[in-house]
């Protein structure tokens, strides 16, 4: 571990060198990622196999095909992406190139997690090399075989020099917290959270957490409580729960709570139609830490109305719903992460608002009804990393929109330009030739009321009666015509 700061100074040097800030260096790590996405799809399945018992299917969708998705459509757009790009002038400005450069931040630590250990690992790696950062990778190792894969092939296809990949618990997470970043983006719990950022705070190091928190849903009445009970476990389901973004827990009128129960018992059903114990399409818990941190909330409060099961030796537990759960109920206190899912009566959406605000920002929230009004009135009245209406988890697959959290679900947002950005410092930039001192003598003292008088009306701006900046196109043409006939004086007769 004393060898890293060794590390981080090799990787610093390259930096220096300019190398990661070629457009087609950027280019080539992104095309050599996709090549080793390809090339290794059954080895990454089989490891999200050993790790979480993932099912080939929802490895390769949920975490192989988006990082893959992520690629390309980072590489569709990288020229675009680093161009300069071009801003308003004010008439002062007419003549000179003002524009915003996007450069790199320097050096990044990426710190994965281990519930999605391929997607939430290599997608903030794409926008930092897209950015041209040199990338010091730390995977999850609760999930132990895809973070040994990822060592073993990482320096394989990728510049060794510049992107490194370390291993390791506690104790090299410690040391690598210990060294000055230009960056850190972590993904996990907010109690690791918090020792990242004042890690981070060290060196004024700015940074990226990916936090969760437990995410609501609230299920208005008169909905198709079918089509509902689909979407919401499929959410819940996947990955036996363990996704930041879960539904974490319900709420919905008395009458509605025990219809929903019905509905979800048919969706189990039609899910796994031989038992989730039996199914290759149901995950396990990562580990006994954790599967026996989940157990616990089986007991947590309510009433189980469905599921319960356990296998303290895989590491099982079957999907769970909880009925009739107070909002004191210790299910209730912190993020589930977890296939069981609290029903919390409540007796309409001003309840439900009320109970979101009193707790600490989701990293989503789910609303399921048919009213406009309704819908819109707990999005105004709460504040959460994300929505999503009428579904789950489909707003974090859209790459235009930013994914990230608020308050203590954390800070800063990621996934298609939005990656690019969070790794790209935004230079202004403001490019003025050594001519025309005349007109800027108005600015230089001695300072004169006729001085004053034209500044005033070079820069002043009104508003216009629908409370905007009022048009400027006469001053600007004004403007021009003056700057441009400056301009040739000075060029013919000075």
């Amino acid at each position: 571990m004393e060898g890293y700061s060794k590390m981080v100074q090799s990787v610093r040097a390259v930096f220096r060198s300019g190398r990661t800030k070629e457009v087609e260096w950027r280019r080539n790590q992104l095309l050599a990622m996709l090549k080793m996405l390809d090339e290794n799809r059954d080895r990454f399945s089989d490891a999200l196999k050993a790790d979480l018992n993932k099912s080939k299917m929802e490895g390769l969708l949920f975490e192989v095909d988006y990082s893959r998705n992520d690629l390309i459509n980072c590489l569709n757009n990288l020229d675009e992406w680093t161009k300069p790009e071009k801003v308003k002038k004010g008439l002062v400005n007419l003549m000179d190139k003002v524009y915003i450069r996007r450069e790199p931040f320097g050096v990044a630590l990426i710190m994965g997690a281990w519930n999605y250990p391929i997607q939430l690992t290599l997608c903030p790696m794409i926008g930092a090399i897209a950015s041209g950062n040199c990338v010091v990778l730390k995977p999850s190792e609760i999930a132990a075989q895809t973070a040994v894969l990822l060592e073993e092939i990482v320096p394989k296809y990728l510049d060794n020099e510049a992107i490194k990949v370390v291993n390791g618990a506690i104790p090299e997470t410690t040391a690598l917290l210990k060294e000055r970043w230009d960056y850190i983006f972590y993904t996990g719990n907010s109690m690791v959270g918090k020792i990242v950022m004042r890690a981070a705070a060290e060196h004024l190091t700015p940074v990226t957490l990916e936090l969760g928190g437990k995410s609501p849903v609230f299920i208005d009445d008169g909905v198709d409580l079918g089509v509902v009970a689909n979407r919401l476990m499929w959410g819940k389901c996947t990955n036996a729960g363990q996704t930041c973004i879960a539904p974490d827990y319900i709420m919905c009128t008395k009458k509605t709570q025990d219809e929903l129960v019905e509905k979800i018992k048919k969706t189990l059903g039609d899910f796994y139609p031989d038992g989730p114990a039996k199914s290759p399409d149901y995950c396990r818990l990562v580990s006994d830490r954790h599967y026996q941190r989940v157990k616990k909330n089986l007991e947590g409060g309510g009433t189980v109305a469905l599921g319960g099961d356990s296998n303290d030796a895989e590491r099982f537990i079957a999907p769970t719903v909880l009925v009739d759960v107070k909002f004191s109920d210790p299910v209730m206190q912190d993020e589930i992460f977890g296939p069981v899912l609290p029903i919390v009566p409540v007796q309409n959406e001003d309840e439900a608002i009320e109970h979101i605000n009193d707790g600490t920002n989701p990293l989503a929230l789910y609303i399921f009804s048919n009213n406009t009004a309704t819908r819109n009135k707990i999005i105004e009245q709460t504040s959460t990393g994300g929505v999503c209406v009428n579904d789950v988890f489909m707003h974090g697959s859209l790459p235009s929109l930013p994914f990230g959290g608020v308050g203590s679900s954390g800070m800063g947002a990621y996934h298609g330009k939005f990656s690019f950005d969070t790794f790209s410092h935004k230079r202004s930039c403001m490019e003025r030739e050594l001519k025309m001192e005349s007109v800027n003598n108005l600015r230089y003292p001695p300072f004169t009321e006729k001085k004053q008088q034209r500044i005033g009306w070079i820069s002043k701006k009104k508003l216009n009666s629908t409370g905007g900046i009022r048009p400027l196109l006469p001053y600007f043409v004004f403007g021009t015509v003056v700057a441009i006939l400056i301009k040739l004086y000075m060029k013919y007769y000075m």
